[in-house]
């Protein structure tokens, strides 16, 4: 089980939404880089970069910070990145900076004939952010409920080639409140591809349950708020994980 920190970018800081709500932001640092750094030097195996102004405008917008991120990094481990990416060029823009991995969310779900583009211009280093509430994909930066179900639309762009799916439980991310564990189980039990859960994980009981579910598809969990206020020391639940599925990616 591999536990990932999550560096969401709003205006070139560091910070933490409740539930996807831009105007309701906890900023953690003023320095994205040097937390980067932080998770890095705790253990991290890889980084989780979310533009959320880019999710908003469709765009990159703090494409400085995370190439500054990049390059601190160094290609020591793997970072993945979504929000505002919607064609091939910014992708492979971004790749050519160092990132490994591209996640594409609402493009994906508004255009479906680009992210199967991307898959075979990209193999292995495209992955699909869904985001939902109460089984429903949002777009948007959260702003917006489809009614496109989750487990139908990652069968399909399983058929795409897309290397893993990240599942947010909108309900439950930045809330603390735990993770989804049902909601997630069963997304992943309707794929052969991995999942990476998102939203509500919150200290060392929750590290357990979803270790409890790795053999069911669910390979890790993206970690915000929580390691950030405390309530998880991340070097101590990766720790756990490893001892309890003994191994480590």
């Amino acid at each position: 089980m591999l536990l990932i920190p999550a560096i969401d970018l709003k205006d070139g800081q560091c910070v933490r939404l409740k539930q996807g709500n831009m105007d309701d932001a906890t900023i953690f640092s003023a320095d994205p880089v040097e937390m980067a750094m932080k998770w890095v030097e705790s253990g991290a195996r890889r980084l989780h970069l979310v533009d959320l102004n880019g999710a908003i405008a469709g765009k990159p917008v703090n494409e400085g910070v995370i190439i500054d991120i990049l390059d601190a990094v160094g290609g020591a481990i793997p970072v993945q990145l979504g929000g505002g990416i919607r064609d091939l060029d910014t992708i492979e823009r971004y790749l050519d900076d160092g990132l490994s991995y591209v996640i594409i969310g609402t493009a994906a779900v508004k255009n479906p004939g680009f992210l199967h583009d991307a898959c075979g211009a990209f193999p292995g280093q495209i992955i699909v952010g869904l985001d939902a509430k109460e089984g429903k994909v949002a777009t948007d930066g959260w702003s917006k409920i489809s009614g496109h179900d989750v487990v139908d639309l990652a069968k399909k762009y399983e058929g795409y080639g897309v290397e893993a799916i990240i599942y947010t439980d909108i309900g439950r991310d930045g809330m603390l409140g735990g993770v989804n564990i049902e909601a997630t189980v069963r997304l992943a039990n309707a794929l052969t591809i991995p999942v990476i859960a998102s939203g509500g994980i919150t200290n060392l009981d929750d590290v357990k349950l979803l270790c409890g579910v790795e053999h069911e598809g669910v390979m890790g969990a993206i970690c915000g708020r929580s390691i950030y206020e405390g309530t998880l020391d991340f070097a101590k639940g990766q720790a756990l994980a490893d001892e309890l599925n003994g191994k480590s990616y």
